[in-house]
């Protein structure tokens, strides 16, 4: 039934049941069509979302797919690899609290960690330290670790002043400074020979003088000593000493009695042979390479000659022959030109540094007045020491930043001197080769920042050698 035909039904009735009725129908008829329309309009919104939406393709899934798998591998990895940083650094300082006797950071102060970066994963590693104030912790000075960059480097400067102090004694080392060292030595040198003139009869019976002859040496130099950078690969150095010397001469069998001893003592001070030369770095230090050091020097004949002193005759026999004679003075140099030459060698290996010399020196002929050593005669000549050849190796441990402490052997071998007397040919002289071995232990202790003390204690292996030698070296940098 229409809505016409209700209103003309209740017109014609005109009762008011009817009337109302009519009405109620009338309103509810547009709220129903609107319900039945209203659930079909988001079922058609749907659907033509749908239709805009972009398809993807399977292979962009799988690649994403892909993706996400990587970025969770590389978390892991992040974590795992600060942890494992995390763990040597607590190695690294146990071991340094081990070999230099200091506690390990980690025990005396809270170690400020890095948080991993925005994103990262921290599954597996260690929580971050939970701050409780807004104020920062404060840093605690340690002893032997650095806090800050500066603190490092300043660390590293002080661990390399034993190893530098060290290279300095080799030849070894180039800063771009001056240097002034003042060196003391004392050497002692004791020799005894014993001498027979005579024969022996019937095997077993010597007839004739013995004479027993010792020789006591002293002397005491003071090196001074200046070296110069010139260039991060070239130093320049002079020496010049001073010496002095005392030797004592003993001759037993004095007036034909071997029981009779005669002793005389002379002494003799002055400059000795001054020494320039010249240190220059072939190559540095690299993998197993040892830093390689070129070392030339000259020695100028400055000192007091051994030709042409004046002897002193104490003793002579019944046929005029000098039986006992000395010097009156004591000579200060070798009167000789000399050229050096060598090569050092310096190898660290931390707490070790190891070290090797080489070097060959020549000296050139001198012509003389006089030869003999006979206060009665005067022979002029010329003469020329023979070719010296040095080697010596050791090892250096660095106990820290400021001490070390060394052991090394060296050794000289020198050829027979010649000696020509004017109008005569060249002959060598007996009894003038020498092989000098010494066996020599070290400590070198830095002072301030720029002085340093090294002590050296040198003992003889060889008879030529010295019977043992004590040297102290303060060089001052500026």
């Amino acid at each position: 039934m229409s809505s016409q035909e209700l209103e003309g039904l209740a017109h014609r009735q005109r009762h008011p049941l009817a009337v109302a009725l009519v009405g109620a129908l009338g309103f509810s008829m547009p709220v129903v069509a609107m319900a039945q329309q209203a659930p079909q309009q988001p079922q058609q919104q749907g659907q033509d979302e749908q239709e805009n939406e972009p398809e993807i393709s399977q292979a962009d899934a799988t690649e994403v797919q892909q993706l996400l798998r990587e970025l969770e591998s590389l978390k892991a990895s992040y974590a795992s690899e600060l942890r494992r940083l995390r763990e040597l650094d607590m190695q690294i300082q146990a071991l340094n609290a081990r070999v230099t006797g200091r506690v390990p950071q980690a025990m005396q102060a809270p170690v400020a960690t890095q948080s991993p970066p925005e994103g990262a994963s921290t599954m597996g590693a260690p929580p971050p330290p939970v701050q409780t104030s807004r104020t920062p912790p404060t840093r605690i000075p340690q002893a032997g670790y650095a806090s800050t960059p500066a603190e490092a480097k300043a660390a590293q400067e002080r661990e390399a002043r034993s190893v530098e102090d060290v290279k300095e004694q080799q030849q070894a080392l180039f800063n771009s400074g001056f240097t002034i060292e003042n060196g003391i030595s004392y050497n002692r040198y004791d020799r005894k020979q014993l001498s027979l003139n005579g024969f022996l009869a019937l095997d077993a019976i010597f007839l004739g003088n013995i004479a027993i002859e010792n020789v006591e040496s002293d002397t005491l130099v003071h090196d001074l000593s200046l070296r110069w950078g010139a260039s991060p690969r070239l130093t320049l150095n002079a020496n010049l000493p001073f010496i002095a010397r005392k030797t004592v001469y003993q001759k037993g069998g004095a007036g034909g009695s071997a029981a009779a001893i005669a002793q005389e003592t002379t002494t003799g001070t002055g400059i000795g042979d001054v020494t320039v030369g010249a240190n220059y770095k072939l190559f540095g230090e690299n993998g197993w390479r040892p830093d390689g050091v070129l070392n030339v020097s000259v020695t100028a004949p400055t000192g007091r000659e051994p030709y042409g002193i004046p002897w002193r005759i104490l003793e002579r026999d019944d046929d005029d022959f000098i039986r006992f004679a000395v010097p009156e003075e004591q000579p200060t140099g070798n009167g000789l030109w000399q050229a050096s030459v060598g090569m050092s060698f310096v190898k660290t290996t931390d707490p070790a540094i190891i070290f090797a010399n080489i070097g060959y020196t020549r000296t050139l002929t001198g012509s003389f007045d006089d030869l003999d050593n006979s206060p009665d005669t005067v022979n002029p000549g010329k003469v020329r020491l023979g070719d010296a050849y040095s080697f010596g190796a050791g090892v250096a441990f660095a106990f820290n930043e400021r001490t070390s402490f060394s052991m090394s052997v060296s050794a000289r071998l020198a050829a027979r001197a010649r000696m020509r007397y004017e109008g005569a040919e060249w002959n060598k002289v007996i009894g003038s080769d020498a092989t000098a071995a010494m066996f020599n232990l070290g400590v070198t202790h830095a002072l301030t920042k720029r002085t340093t003390v090294v002590g050296m204690l040198g003992i003889g292996l060889t008879p030529d050698a010295p019977d043992f030698s004590l040297s102290l070296k303060v060089p001052y940098g500026f």
